[in-house]
């Protein structure tokens, strides 16, 4: 499988702020790779360069060999779909509706929705289990329902990389479990390339094949999760006191809180039995 995204020694922020400072990476076809990182690391900056929402400084951003920059926008977005962390919808469109807008990057000015374009949004609701809620109003929806209506959405553009702003942002636990098991089956069954946002460590432990851990704007640490996922790299990066332990389940990696002052030998004895 070849790379479907590179990232080249990219540099952007806003005004005269820096935020990404020479972050180099790249993701392959069908990869499910997590950007994880503290509050104000970079992460949501660097997803906002990479879809061209933010205009870089220095550097590239390649998508299967081409610049970002040089693919018009109605072939990028048939290509990549984009959930952004915080999506305000101020008028009362049914599910369906909102699913078809992921139709719009194909059709022409002025071009009606065909049977095709809503035989492809009904499927895209059929495997995010949304098909009950074609006429319900987005207004109406639960956290859980809206965020599996956004994911069909962006299904129906068929996209090849689907890039995800913390998509369990506001969730409960069930929920979360859900949606991330719901993107998972999607990039194993249709191959879907996945880079997502996730503030949950564990969560991404579990679901993701590649971890990129920043810290301030850089690259901290790449890798799988066994390898980044180490409580030295956490405690580096996080400044807090952890213990990581083996899932004793999925066999990945699983992050400790070791709470208060009173962590610290404890930190100690956990971290030497378990390396």
């Amino acid at each position: 499988m070849g790379n479907i995204l590179e990232i080249k020694n990219l540099v952007c922020g806003y005004v005269e702020k820096e935020i990404i400072k020479q972050v180099s990476f790249s993701a392959k076809e069908g990869e499910f790779l997590g950007i994880i990182g503290p509050n104000g690391s970079g992460k949501t900056t660097l997803l906002r360069s990479i879809t061209g929402l933010l205009k870089y400084w220095e550097g590239e951003v390649l998508y299967n060999g081409r610049n970002i920059s040089k693919i018009p926008l109605r072939e990028f977005a048939q290509n990549v779909a984009v959930l952004p962390q915080i999506l305000n919808i101020n008028f009362s469109f049914t599910v369906q509706q909102l699913v078809l807008m992921g139709r719009y990057p194909y059709l022409k000015k002025f071009q009606s929705i065909s049977k095709k374009d809503l035989d492809i949004a009904k499927n895209s609701m059929s495997l995010t289990d949304i098909s009950h809620l074609t006429e319900r109003r987005v207004g109406e929806l639960s956290g859980g329902e809206w965020q599996r209506v956004l994911i069909a959405q962006a299904l129906t553009q068929e996209p090849k990389l689907l890039l995800l702003d913390e998509p369990t942002t506001h969730l409960d636990i069930t929920h979360q479990i859900e949606t991330l098991d719901l993107i998972k089956k999607l990039n194993k069954e249709k191959n879907l390339t996945i880079i997502v946002v996730l503030h949950d460590l564990n969560m991404a432990s579990e679901y993701c094949e590649k971890i990129i851990m920043l810290e301030n704007g850089e690259i901290y640490r790449e890798g799988t999760p066994e390898e980044v996922l180490t409580y030295k790299n956490i405690e580096e990066v996080y400044k807090t006191i952890v213990v990581v332990i083996e899932n004793p389940v999925s066999k990945k990696p699983h992050v400790v809180l070791i709470p208060g002052k009173e962590g610290t030998n404890e930190k100690r004895t956990h971290t030497n039995l378990h390396g």
